[in-house]
């Protein structure tokens, strides 16, 4: 049996999506406007791509050891808490990495990986409370063309900014929406239809949590799924931009990639549609199958060029799909009565993606070009995409 949903919340359920979209679209505005930049200064900061990936690699150990401790943190704050500490993460992030110091800088992507997962945690959990199950593919749906508003003019504009001497002005604007999220939420627990409740559950011991969420296979695929999605976004993110100034492209042109590849988020009702109609057991095979022959491609092109991007597309094409559709399997599979606990471990695939992703970058480069780890990061969705047709018929 489902929890039982608040009756208010019953007769608000168009209403609470689109609060809870919303929400989604200030925080993600506030990463976004960075998402571009961050890279370069990465790399100007430290010389090259092997340094960049062991920064990325350990501010990801820093945001995992949070994640993992999210469950404890809801405890000691309760949820709503939970949330206004990673819109405090948001703005000192933008701080430290508008100094650009090279400490402050892991710090700075540390604490803006940490907020992500904090905020997708919650978020999930207010999803699954207040959201019917029926309606998780509208839901995931309308967030993400709401994120595509946000991370359509993120990257562009922070880019831009930057490219034409505006340096302080992106970090001050992420900062500005971070603000604007915290007063949103608020708004929303405090105001007279209170969207937003209190939360009543709590989680396990993350250790226990880790054993009962391997234990169970269905999540164990919907975690693979969400991994392989999430390294090919960290790998475009990441490397997208320094793969286009490489290929001899302006810098501005990296903006215009991510802002691109965002604006496939607009395309989630046409995705849901497919999935309605071909079911979504096949269109997350599809996507991974998709995702897996671009990165099959780039590889085959060898050092960066400017045909490249356009298999970077390509990919962001089955990425989009999986932003729409990634997480449904597991919202639909987990146990109402271990949702806490689990989406504590879930939402890892975030961190687990940010760490494992320079991983392969660093052990690539040992005895290959950089190239080769195309390869090996489609390999990876092929065997998610293996593993998904496993999910039941039915999901």
């Amino acid at each position: 049996m489902f929890h039982r949903r608040p009756q208010a919340i019953n007769h608000l359920s168009n209403q609470t999506s689109e609060s809870l979209a919303r929400l989604a679209a200030l925080d993600g505005f506030s990463r976004s406007l960075l998402v571009g930049i961050v890279p370069l200064i990465a790399l100007e900061s430290l010389g090259s791509k092997e340094l960049v990936a062991k920064v990325y690699l350990v501010a990801a150990i820093m945001t995992m050891l949070v994640t993992l401790n999210i469950g404890t943190l809801e405890r000691l704050f309760d949820r709503r808490r939970v949330v206004t500490l990673s819109g405090v993460f948001l703005i000192f992030a933008a701080l430290f990495l508008y100094l650009q110091n090279g400490v402050l800088l892991t710090f700075g992507i540390g604490l803006r990986s940490a907020a992500a997962s904090m905020f997708s945690v919650c978020l999930s959990l207010y999803i699954m409370d207040y959201i019917g199950k029926r309606d998780f593919t509208r839901n995931e749906s309308k967030r993400m063309q709401y994120n595509g508003v946000a991370w359509l003019i993120g990257p562009f504009l922070g880019a831009w900014l930057l490219q034409n001497g505006y340096d302080l002005v992106p970090f001050v604007l992420a900062a500005i929406s971070a603000v604007l999220m915290l007063r949103y939420f608020w708004y929303l627990r405090l105001g007279d239809d209170k969207v937003v409740k209190k939360a009543t559950s709590t989680a396990d011991n993350p250790l226990r949590s880790i054993i009962r969420f391997t234990e169970q296979k269905h999540l164990r695929i919907a975690y693979g799924i969400t991994l392989s999605r999430s390294c090919f976004w960290v790998a475009l993110f990441v490397y997208g931009p320094i793969y286009v100034v490489e290929a001899g492209l302006p810098a501005w042109a990296a903006g215009v990639l991510l802002s691109g590849v965002s604006a496939l988020l607009f395309g989630s009702p046409l995705i849901r549609i497919l999935s309605d109609y071909i079911g979504l057991r096949r269109t997350v095979v599809g996507a991974l199958m998709l995702t897996a022959t671009a990165l099959v491609c780039l590889g085959l092109v060898g050092e960066a060029k400017p045909i490249g991007v356009v298999f970077w597309v390509l990919g962001a094409i089955g990425g989009a799909m999986l932003d729409v559709l990634g997480n449904i399997p597991f919202m639909r599979l987990v146990k109402p009565r271990e949702r806490t606990s689990m989406t504590t471990v879930f939402s890892t695939w975030r961190e687990s993606s940010e760490l494992l992703t320079p991983i392969i970058v660093t052990l690539t480069l040992l005895w290959f070009e950089f190239h080769h780890f195309f390869f090996v990061l489609a390999i990876m969705h092929l065997a998610s995409a293996f593993s998904a047709s496993y999910l039941p018929k039915r999901l």
